[in-house]
């Protein structure tokens, strides 16, 4: 609740802002690399797996503060048989997954600056807000006769769930930029920026093994079992921890793009 009541204070206050003066649009695009940080990836911070593409469009309020409406779309994945770690390796675990996020994000500007006017023509800038993320964790394993086969792990139920997870969650971005103008109107943009998601299941791994008996009436309990712990020396002992304790995962978008901001006039002077 707490968060739907910031979402809901900023777009009162968007609308309060906009019927005092006339603001500033502003459309971008841009692209990158996707990372994710979690049970099967716990320490590098900084590690690309996927691509990423987004769009979004913007209200400058004035030449430091923005609030936008962003789309981003990213590819993440981690497999424990390429980790450094040799106990990853032997748990054997891999996933992968598209990342749809959606997000209302708001900017501060250090400097007084926007792509249609301001008196700098760059700044650094940090970002913040609220989103969803929908996800959907696959596997690859090997099949009986050697080829690669992939399981769309939440149907598994692969931690003894009693039913699949949800494949969406609240997300919270942050992270830092710099803003560039290039000519008139336009604008280059390069971010980094990181997600906390209100899950822990981006990467089907959470909690504990569970028992595999739990599976034995159903049809897929060879698969169940199998996916739960497909590891070299089948360690996985009910009740043992699957992954590490943090309860949520974070994913990462870093990239560079390119704004056009359309100047209806000047409520703000410089």
């Amino acid at each position: 609740m707490q968060y739907i009541r910031h979402f809901l204070w900023l777009v009162t206050f968007i609308s309060g802002v906009s019927t005092v003066c006339a603001q500033t649009l502003e459309l971008g695009i841009g692209g990158g690399g996707a990372g994710y940080i979690g049970d099967l990836n716990q320490d590098k911070l900084l590690k690309i797996s996927g691509l990423s593409l987004g769009g979004y469009a913007k209200l400058n309020i004035d030449p430091y503060w923005a609030v936008g409406l962003h789309y981003t779309y990213g590819k993440i994945k981690a497999n424990d048989a390429e980790s450094d770690n040799s106990q990853f390796r032997d748990r054997n675990i891999n996933f992968k997954t598209p990342l749809n996020e959606v997000s209302l994000q708001v900017d501060f500007n250090f400097l007084n600056y926007f792509a249609g006017g301001g008196t700098r023509k760059f700044t650094p800038y940090i970002f913040t807000g609220i989103g969803t993320v929908f996800f959907n964790p696959k596997g690859v394993y090997k099949d009986g006769q050697g080829d690669d086969a992939e399981y769309n792990l939440r149907f598994y139920n692969t931690e003894g769930q009693s039913q699949a997870y949800r494949n969406f969650a609240l997300t919270i971005p942050y992270g830092v930029g710099v803003k560039l103008r290039l000519k008139e109107n336009w604008g280059l943009f390069s971010q980094i920026g990181y997600r906390t998601a209100y899950t822990d299941y981006l990467d089907d791994v959470s909690d504990r093994y569970p028992d595999p008996n739990l599976w034995k009436q159903d049809a897929n309990w060879a698969d169940r079992k199998f996916l739960s712990d497909p590891s070299y020396s089948q360690y996985g002992t009910p009740g043992v921890q699957r992954g590490d304790f943090r309860k949520r995962d974070t994913y990462m978008f870093v990239g560079i793009g390119i704004s056009y901001t359309f100047v209806s006039q000047k409520c703000y002077t410089f």
